[in-house]
């Protein structure tokens, strides 16, 4: 039996604008051998809808990756347009299959008619002016989900960097510009996405925002020690806002020793998520993949893994019920206090 999903982050939109710009639509429903997602395998494993992120990527990894692109000049604003507007082809050449949502009533309406329910969210605001106006923009354009950073500082403050092993307290927290776009994204009552922002941002932001707090592919610090993974006073945050933390199945922010090495157990995803269980109970923790953003494990491969993690989760004795709550119900829960549905 499959559990239907609905994933915290991913980054296919980055992935075919990099690689399949000029006919998205076809590689994304035909399938695309290189990467971890795409339509045939999506609905072969249950994948049922998610967070599709909007991301500029750096010109030094454009240029490792894409090469035929590395000698464009682009502005980051353009990019977010370029990937938002590859969403919403891929909604108007689904044949019905696929639909931007606005709403969490969209999305269980999706789910009831079989249709993947994709939701746009910005990763990085870098290009944004301090006065508000593209974030206004973009939530006109169907945008209903954003964090602030990456892992480059930009005017609303830093992101989280440092090296394996570190702390998450690696930077100063938010600027004026950046306390005036967690307010603004309050009243426009977007997702604000915590899982780049180092530790005092992240404090700044719980502080600030009136929002349930949501790291949508972030782990626990404790078992694996990268700066970007949630240290415990984190995570008991985020669930006492009645927020959710989406696992990230990315290797490096699973493994104890932080390597990227794909020769990961499956059980690794198994333990972060049995971690903030213990921290924060099973209401508050779901699925972040970051496929196609990330190595992943072996065990996993790509998106046809989520069937195999899920019966692994059973083998360890979560029932029923709380496996829809991890793979589903959480995510939905959240998106209807954070939209005020």
């Amino acid at each position: 039996m499959l559990n239907p999903v609905f994933d915290g982050h991913n980054d296919l939109l980055l992935h075919l604008w990099l690689h399949h710009r000029a006919d998205p639509a076809t590689a994304f429903f035909t399938g695309i051998a290189e990467n971890h997602l795409d339509f045939p395998r999506m609905q072969a494993s249950g994948f049922a809808g998610g967070l599709f992120a909007l991301f500029v990527p750096p010109r030094r990894y454009v240029k490792a990756v894409a090469p035929q692109h590395a000698a464009e000049r682009w502005q980051p604003l353009d990019v977010l347009w370029q990937q938002l507007e590859i969403l919403h082809t891929l909604a108007a050449r689904s044949e019905g299959r696929a639909r931007v949502c606005l709403t969490a009533a969209e999305i269980a309406a999706c789910r009831a008619d079989g249709v993947l329910a994709m939701v746009a969210h910005i990763e990085g605001a870098d290009g944004f002016d301090a006065e508000g106006d593209a974030l206004a923009a973009f939530y006109r354009a169907g945008v209903r989900s954003i964090g602030p950073f990456w892992n480059l500082p930009n005017r609303f403050g830093a992101g989280v960097t440092g090296a394996f092993p570190g702390t998450p307290d690696s930077g100063p927290g938010l600027t004026p510009a950046g306390e005036a776009l967690i307010a603004a994204a309050n009243q426009h009552r977007m997702l604000i996405d915590v899982s780049h922002m180092n530790e005092n941002a992240f404090w700044d932001t719980a502080r600030l925002s009136r929002a349930p707090l949501v790291a949508t592919h972030s782990n626990a610090h404790a078992r694996c020690a990268q700066p970007r993974n949630l240290t415990d006073a984190q995570l008991r945050a985020i669930a006492a806002s009645g927020g959710v933390v989406g696992i990230n199945f990315g290797n490096a922010f699973l493994r104890p020793d932080g390597k990227r090495d794909s020769d990961t157990a499956l059980i690794e995803i198994a333990k972060h998520l049995a971690h903030l269980i213990a921290i924060m109970g099973a209401e508050n923790v779901a699925f972040g993949s970051d496929f196609d953003g990330v190595s992943v494990p072996e065990a996993l491969k790509d998106v046809t893994g989520l069937p195999r993690l899920c019966a692994l989760l059973r083998e360890l004795d979560y029932d029923q019920s709380t496996l829809t709550r991890i793979t589903w119900d959480n995510w939905l829960r959240v998106l209807r206090q954070i939209w005020q549905e």
